[in-house]
């Protein structure tokens, strides 16, 4: 009897806690529809909203009407015109100051020692010309006066062979090293492609770090020596002052200013751009207000307030400064969706 009543509850707390499950599975299934139909929404609005094409030209339109430019918080800038002085690009690195300052330390002390030697040899001529002093000590300080000249001469010369007229005949060259020590100016190498030559000096430089950011630099003069790695023509910059803290062997990519007529452009704000197919590229928004053709740049100039383009864009566009990865984005996934 027993039995029978416990395998009576025990079918029917089977068959309630069935019912529980069925009734729980039931409630789920239009909340799951619900947010897949909520996951698919931001995908059909966007494609309702957007649609990506190819101009003649091959270039990505997307067009977007006014509406959601304003949702996506889409802001776009007209280009800063501006005239660059014609430069050529070259390659160089931070030279160390630790070598330019062991060789003024070693001329400073040559001075030092061949004053004292020359003092010493004026005081026993004198003292040789009274009767009070012997040639035999007249002739050793004549020595080591002319030792000492000798030993100045050779630092100069050293001096001048490895780092230019322009750095061995600085006006102030103990005070010139220390500045190059305490990073407040900075001396820059940089060396043209095998081959290549200017046809007049440079009339200064831009010094880029390998993130773009550039400073002015001023000429000193041509390399004294040729660079065993790069074998092409060298010239040496002052970067006064060090704006951007070069420190010594830091790679840097030079643009060497040339004399002749300038190059009228546009300057792009660095947000504007965007980096893919191995390329630099803006979207400009046409007259109408409503597509955006994405076209490639040059980052071939950059200065301080972005980068400096000859072609490609003007001063008249509207380029995108806020929400260009958006466009991207929202491109790489149409071509994904085509797939």
């Amino acid at each position: 009897m027993k039995r029978g009543i416990v395998l009576v509850i025990f079918i029917a707390a089977g068959f309630g806690g069935g019912v529980l499950w069925m009734k729980q599975r039931q409630a789920a299934a239009p909340r799951a529809a619900e947010n897949s139909a909520n996951a698919q929404a931001p995908a059909e609005k966007e494609a309702a909203v957007a649609k990506v094409l190819r101009d003649t030209n091959g270039n990505t339109v997307i067009t977007m009407n006014d509406k959601t430019q304003k949702e996506l918080g889409f802001q776009v800038k007209h280009p800063a015109a501006f005239q660059m002085s014609l430069e050529v690009k070259a390659y160089g690195k931070v030279l160390d100051p630790a070598p330019l300052a062991a060789l003024v330390t070693e001329l400073a002390t040559a001075q030092a020692a061949y004053s004292a030697s020359r003092n010493e040899l004026a005081r026993l001529n004198t003292l040789e010309g009274q009767g009070n002093a012997s040639a035999r000590a007249l002739q050793a300080a004549e020595a080591a006066a002319q030792r000492d000249r000798l030993a100045v001469q050779s630092a100069r010369e050293r001096l001048t062979l490895s780092w230019g007229k322009a750095v061995a005949e600085q006006k102030d060259l103990p005070a010139f090293v220390r500045s190059l020590t305490s990073l407040e100016t900075a001396l820059v190498r940089v060396d043209l492609p095998v081959g290549e030559t200017l046809k007049a000096p440079p009339t200064g430089a831009r010094i880029a770090e390998l993130s773009g950011q550039s400073a002015g630099a001023k000429f000193l003069e041509a390399a004294p020596n040729v660079d065993p790695q790069m074998q092409g023509r060298g010239f040496i910059f002052l970067s006064e002052p060090n704006s951007l803290r070069f420190t010594a062997g830091e790679s840097v990519v030079g643009y060497i200013k040339i004399p002749g007529e300038p190059l009228a452009g546009a300057v792009i704000p660095r947000e504007a751009v965007v980096r893919t197919e191995g390329a630099g590229w803006v979207y400009v928004l046409n007259s109408v207000g409503d597509a955006f053709t994405r076209i490639e740049v040059a980052l071939d100039h950059p200065i301080e307030a972005g980068w400096f383009v000859a072609r490609g864009v003007t001063p008249g566009d509207s380029v995108v400064v806020a929400g260009a990865q958006q466009l991207l984005s929202l491109e790489i996934r149409s071509a994904r969706g085509s797939e």
